[in-house]
């Protein structure tokens, strides 16, 4: 089943279209770089059946919102903090997949306290954290053809790992064996985030347990029932 962003949100000087599906205690998705809400149209079923609201909205510059010709990891975050406070959310549950866990990081780290718990998938620190040959392939295609969004995962994020000290929620820290972000990078998040779980799905690459896979869905269902578990 497919899920509609057919709700509008106004923040942080833009418009967010979200889906917003189920009833019960909220969880935010956030997808990664170039792709939008449906990648986890099979995450929401998941969720939605298992008793939450799931919102899932387009981060700036995708999907249905217009495009921009700059993009920061930090106005991202603050998109998000404000999409919660607009909706009222008490502090919701976050799933993160690549660019959404980075912005689901500097979300809490900016706001601490804002989540009641935080998932993140195949998510990096910095732009060093990425696979070098995949680095190396995107600036090239970047320099015959910039492209503001590459610009943005080449370029970002500086999350200096004692700042990690300051996400005081439980997290849920995956990866596939075979991952764009680098497993030292991974394990470098993992050690710094005060209360994590940290699981490397075998066999998966960056995104295969997650986009059309219920994997992600079972490992997140699991950790919820742990640390958000339905009222």
């Amino acid at each position: 089943m497919m899920y509609e962003a057919d709700h509008l949100a106004e923040v942080n000087g833009i418009s967010l279209y979200y889906a917003d599906e189920g009833e019960g205690r909220p969880v935010i998705l956030l997808h990664g770089n170039g792709e939008d809400h449906h990648l986890f149209d099979t995450l929401i079923s998941q969720l939605t059946e298992a008793g939450f609201r799931v919102l899932a909205p387009d981060s700036r510059g995708h999907g249905k919102n217009p495009r921009l010709d700059e993009y920061h990891y930090a106005d991202m975050a603050e998109d998000i903090y404000q999409f919660i406070r607009l909706l009222g959310l008490e502090k919701p549950a976050l799933y993160g997949h690549s660019d959404g866990g980075i912005i689901a990081l500097l979300l809490e780290i900016a706001h601490p306290g804002t989540l009641g718990a935080m998932a993140v998938s195949g998510t990096n620190l910095t732009p060093e954290g990425v696979d070098p040959a995949f680095v190396k392939e995107f600036t090239e295609i970047n320099e015959k053809s910039p492209d503001p969004l590459i610009t943005l995962m080449l370029t970002e994020p500086h999350i200096d790992p004692a700042s990690l000290e300051r996400i005081r929620i439980p997290v849920l820290v995956t990866a596939g064996e075979h991952d764009l972000i680098l497993r030292t990078e991974t394990d470098r998040l993992a050690r710094g985030l005060p209360d994590a779980r940290l699981i490397i799905v075998d066999g998966a690459d960056h995104g295969s347990y997650i986009d059309g896979s219920p994997v992600m869905g079972e490992l997140l269902l699991s950790f919820l029932k742990e640390t958000f578990p339905v009222r």
